[in-house]
Parts: structure tokens; C-alpha cells; sequence
């Protein structure tokens, strides 16, 4: 198991393409240039979209001589669970946030890391589609019927722990890809959101807007932190490094001292 100081901070939805990694990215990196202690677990060994994202960094750090916050990172592929726990361990040794981005799919480590977290964190798109995952609709009305098997599987989670060691697990739901265009959609999902947040009791925070910029920074491991320090970007990503503003505040990490980790996201 991790260290009692390590805040577990754990990035799962079984559905892809919700900008999980990208948003996992973007906080360890914010944590990491808070000057924070941060290491990063990459459960989907397929892709591996958070590890090759931090490898990319590393590597621009050193190609272009430049001091990048870069968290450490490892991958944790198919294997037991004493496996897997024992990586959330060393992983977790000297680490103030442990930051694990799991696969968008079924998986039962998936699901064990769930469990550990300190902080779930469930990206999804502003659509109905996404919505399913964690609860239904009524399709006359658009209001809430019951919550999703996945709601379900979380609220489970939450009592095991609460009855293991008391803790709790603080669930965010974050709305990715937020468009300005079909506003009565957008409100319909945000109502049902609200909705379903007072029924199973989770935390609902406006996450990354729908932006080319995410793609492009890949290949160079580069974040919204980074604009306009090595690479120059026109003024249009202010609003972006606002929302990840918005974000890391959003989720209330601890800051080492009994309050919420301090906004750096704009430094």
C-alpha cells in the first residue's frame, strides 16, 4: 500500500476518447511545477498515452536544455493485484501525489486503483453518450432514471474503503470538451449532471475545453503551462490556462499545510 503522506489522485473512465490522459498530464505537471513531490503509474501498457506523454517532456528537456517539472513515471501492465500494489508502493516512496491515469476500458486493476484513490477523478464529454456511463436519462423528460452501473461499482468502492480505514473517496466529474454550440444539449446534460451528483454524491468541475492545442503538444511532451515560456502561442490559449486554472483549484488537493493546493497554473 502507498504511504498515509501520498495523495492518491486516480483518472478513470471506461469509456475512451474523454481526454482522461491529457487532463492526468496537465495536474501532475501543475503539481509538479508547484514544486510538489509527484510520481505518475500509466496502467494502460498498450497505449500508454500518460507514460509517452512524460517521456516526450524529458526528452525536450534535454534536447532544447531547458528545466522542465517533470513528474516520475512508470507503467504497471496485465499482472496480479499484489503485483499492482506493490508498484502503487514504490511508486508512492518520497511522492507528496501519486497520479494514475487507468485504461478506457473494463479492467479489474482499473478498478482496483479506483479504490485507492484519494481523488477519483472521471472525465467526460458533454454529451449523453458519456452520461450513460454513470447514470440514465428518461428520453421524453431527460431526467434522471437511476444511476449507472458505473455509479454503482463507485458508490461500492466507497463504502469498502469507508469501512476498511474510514477515509473517503472524493469523486469529481469533470466536463471535457465543453462547446459553445448546442446550448440546449449542454443544459439538459448539466442538469441530469447535478441531478445525479446529489443522488450518489459526487463533485461536478468544468475540466478542458475543446482545444487543437491538446494534440499538438503531444510529440514535444509540452503543457499549457509551458505557452508563452519556451513555445510561443498566440493570445487566444489565455482562456486555456485559465480552465486548468479552474481545474487544479476545482479538485481541492491538499497543499502539505492544511489547505488546498496553491494555484500555480498561471505562474
Amino acid at each position: 500500500m502507498s504511504s498515509d503522506r501520498t495523495h492518491i489522485i486516480v483518472f478513470a473512465n471506461e469509456k475512451g476518447g474523454t481526454g482522461k490522459s491529457t487532463t492526468a498530464v496537465h495536474v501532475a505537471v501543475a503539481l509538479a511545477a508547484q514544486g510538489r513531490r509527484v510520481a505518475a503509474l500509466d496502467l494502460d501498457h498498450r497505449q500508454r498515452t500518460l507514460a509517452r506523454y512524460l517521456e516526450n517532456r524529458a526528452a525536450t528537456a534535454r534536447r532544447r536544455q531547458v528545466d522542465l517539472p517533470t513528474p516520475r513515471v512508470d507503467t504497471h501492465g496485465e499482472g496480479d493485484e499484489q503485483a499492482f500494489l506493490d508498484k502503487v508502493a514504490a511508486m508512492s516512496e518520497g511522492a507528496e501525489f501519486l497520479v494514475i491515469d487507468t485504461p478506457g476500458r473494463d479492467d479489474p486493476i482499473a478498478r482496483r486503483a479506483a479504490s485507492l484513490a484519494n481523488t477519483l477523478v472521471t472525465p467526460m464529454n458533454d454529451s449523453f453518450v458519456d452520461f450513460d456511463l454513470i447514470g440514465q436519462v428518461d428520453p421524453e423528460s431527460y431526467k434522471v432514471s437511476r444511476p449507472s452501473f458505473y455509479s454503482e461499482l463507485i458508490w461500492d468502492a466507497r463504502k469498502a474503503r469507508a469501512k476498511a480505514d474510514g477515509t473517503t473517496i472524493d469523486w469529481v466529474v469533470l466536463r471535457n470538451r465543453l462547446q459553445h454550440i448546442e446550448a440546449r444539449n449542454m443544459r439538459r446534460v448539466g442538469e441530469a449532471l447535478a441531478a445525479l451528483a446529489r443522488r450518489v454524491g459526487f463533485r461536478l468541475i468544468p475540466g478542458l475545453g475543446e482545444r487543437v492545442i491538446y494534440r499538438e503538444l503531444f510529440p514535444s511532451g509540452l503543457t499549457m503551462l509551458d505557452i508563452g515560456q519556451i513555445q510561443d502561442v498566440g493570445l487566444g490559449h489565455v482562456a486555456a490556462r485559465q480552465e486548468l486554472r479552474e481545474l487544479v483549484a476545482g479538485l481541492g488537493l491538499p497543499d502539505g499545510q492544511g489547505g488546498a493546493a496553491a494555484d500555480s497554473a498561471g505562474a
